[in-house]
């Protein structure tokens, strides 16, 4: 039972900065046009960003919520970094918080 104001808290912290985010991203990439478009890094780094509010959950809950996009992102950042391939999913989440 002392799980569930914990993870209250993280669903309700978390919607305001991820609308924010959202509509940045958005108008920002209205406003950019097709010169991201074939972007590989851009892709990497939305993969990264997409994965933020599931990381948070995943930190937040101590690894009892694991959400599809953290799953992907973990995925993506094993795949590119070797450094990062031994890292535990809990760390590697607050990376993903971290920037």
């Amino acid at each position: 039972m002392t799980m569930r104001p914990i993870l209250l808290l993280a669903v309700l912290a978390l919607p305001l900065p991820v609308l924010a985010s959202s509509f940045a991203g958005s108008s920002a990439g209205s406003a950019s046009g097709a010169s991201s478009a074939g972007s590989s890094s851009s892709d990497d780094d939305k993969i990264v960003l997409d994965a933020r509010e599931d990381a948070a959950a995943f930190v937040a809950s101590d690894g009892a919520i694991r959400g599809a996009r953290l799953e992907a992102a973990l995925l993506h950042l094993r795949e590119r970094d070797a450094a990062q391939r031994d890292a535990s999913d809990l760390a590697l989440a607050r990376t993903l918080l971290a920037r």
